[in-house]
């Protein structure tokens, strides 16, 4: 029987999936109980739990677009004509309200990344709703409950890898960090609209071995020490901090001796940052927007998708936060600038922050009003990431994605995730819907919703399933999830 791919997926006329939309899918190949419904009782009654404060609007247009990396012009696909995309600010208690125009040639979603929201806004195509269609619109309303850094992006292909992507900021009522300012750092792997290459051709060149069309984008025997192994395998033409090169970098100013909030976000599609602000020390507070114990820290290493917030103080000059791409050639520059501050530092500036300490993901402990209670497992799901670069055919459990492969959970139980990379590559693996807490050394360790998976080794996460529907896990470099590495948790009913 032909299994589709998820290109076949998204081209599925959904007038054939019924009113039921994706949980018709399942019981054509399972004798398992229904799954719930994304916009189902089950997810009304959760989203109920979650409260409704005031509604916060917003509206977004997708479309064409000409956008300045400073002193180069690209066209590309954006949100609002922005790089990145207008800052969403929300607090937490609010519903979110914010309406998605279609100006692209394509459909197109958005997804709210790392946020526990309804599973019906949760913006994957033909799971959770229909795209948005060419000259149509969209709104997304759901009651955000916990304050944190996240992250808005199209969930349709390679779209993420154009200029489809806006940080989203939700703020503690009850903040309990003391800081004079806040620099929100977006960073990012660029390629659409230089000397004509688009992220399609680079997949397309991934898959066939060669230059299909466009400058050849494919990267041969890179190394990364902190990945223990390939950095990646897409050649990047650029590197960004909010939207500027290295030549023209973004400048932050405060005073000598501030304290600032940096809010790091790696909005890349298959690069890892080794990020470092040239003179400090950071003091990690939070990642992926749950906070944790404490931790200083020369660098840190920052996996797609995921966000780190930091506390520095700052020095008095001019000083590089750098953005060094894992096994890449390049690097991502932003500028602190303080009183006596005067010219700014070379592009190629290294700090030598970078070859200091890189506190690791695992190593964090969580705050105590984060921190998963201790209990048993009520369920034991086993993930084995497989497949390479020769064939291009990544997948879990060597099974590219299903749209009828569901992994089944329910309501109330304590789930406990096992990923086996059985691959010689490293994957940022991202679960939608849900926080887990990464288990070392026999203790829940941070709340996350992206982790790196390195090569050969295996990471055990556990969560709660206290959000119905269903949900999307999948390896968060953007190639791999659009060739199969991708698969689906659903709740039973």
């Amino acid at each position: 029987m032909h299994t589709p791919s998820r290109r076949t997926l998204l081209s599925v006329p959904l007038a054939a999936a019924g009113a039921g939309l994706l949980s018709a899918f399942a019981p054509a190949r399972s004798q398992e109980a229904a799954f719930v419904d994304p916009s189902g009782p089950e997810v009304a009654a959760a989203e109920r739990r979650r409260g409704s404060g005031p509604v916060r609007s917003f509206r977004f247009t997708a479309a064409e677009s000409t956008l300045d990396l400073g002193g180069r012009t690209v066209r590309s696909w954006a949100y609002d004509e922005t790089l990145p995309g207008p800052l969403v600010r929300v607090t937490a208690g609010d519903v979110l309200n914010l309406t998605l125009t279609n100006r692209l040639p394509a459909d197109t979603t958005l997804h709210a990344h790392g946020v526990r929201l309804r599973c019906d806004m949760d913006g994957t195509p033909d799971v959770t709703q229909r795209a948005v269609r060419p000259g149509a619109d969209f709104t997304y309303r759901f009651a955000v409950s916990h304050p944190g850094t996240y992250l808005l992006h199209s969930h349709v292909g390679l779209q993420p890898d154009r200029a489809l992507y806006a940080p989203f900021v939700v703020d503690d009522p009850k903040e309990p960090l003391e800081y004079d300012h806040e620099w929100l750092v977006v960073l990012d792997d660029w390629v659409d609209g230089v000397r004509g290459s688009t992220p399609d051709q680079v997949l397309r060149q991934l898959h066939h071995g060669g230059s299909t069309a466009g400058p050849y984008r494919v990267l041969h025997d890179s190394h990364s020490r902190l990945l223990d192994g390939d950095g990646g395998h897409v050649a990047y033409p650029c590197y960004l901090v909010n939207g500027r090169l290295p030549d023209s970098p973004s400048v932050f100013r405060c005073r000598p001796g501030d304290r600032v909030r940096l809010r790091i976000v790696n909005a890349g599609s298959e690069t890892a940052f080794r990020v470092a602000l040239g003179g400090h020390t950071m003091t990690v507070t939070h990642t992926d927007g749950y906070p944790v114990q404490h931790e200083e820290t020369d660098a840190l290493l920052v996996g797609m998708a995921e966000r780190y917030d930091v506390l520095v103080t700052a020095g008095d000059g001019v000083f590089p936060l750098v953005a060094l791409p894992e096994g890449k050639q390049g690097q991502a520059l932003a500028v602190l600038r303080t009183g006596n501050g005067r010219s700014l530092p070379s592009p190629r500036v290294r700090p030598d922050e970078l070859e200091g300490r890189v506190v690791p993901a695992r190593s964090l402990v969580p705050d105590e009003s984060v921190a998963l209670e201790d209990r048993q497992p009520d369920r034991e799901l086993r993930l084995t990431l497989t497949g390479g670069m020769r064939k291009y055919d990544w997948a879990f459990d060597h099974r590219p994605h299903d749209p009828y492969r569901r992994h089944p959970v329910r309501a109330g139980e304590r789930v406990r995730l096992t990923l086996i990379n059985a691959t010689d590559m490293w994957h940022p693996v991202h679960l939608h819907g849900h926080t887990f807490a990464l288990n070392g050394d026999n203790a829940a360790g941070a709340l996350k919703d992206t982790a790196v998976v390195l090569p050969h080794r295996k990471i055990v996460a556990d969560f709660d399933a206290d959000n119905p529907g269903l949900w999307m896990l999948h390896c968060h470099n953007q190639y791999h999830a659009e060739s199969g590495m991708m698969t689906i948790l659903g709740y039973l009913k």
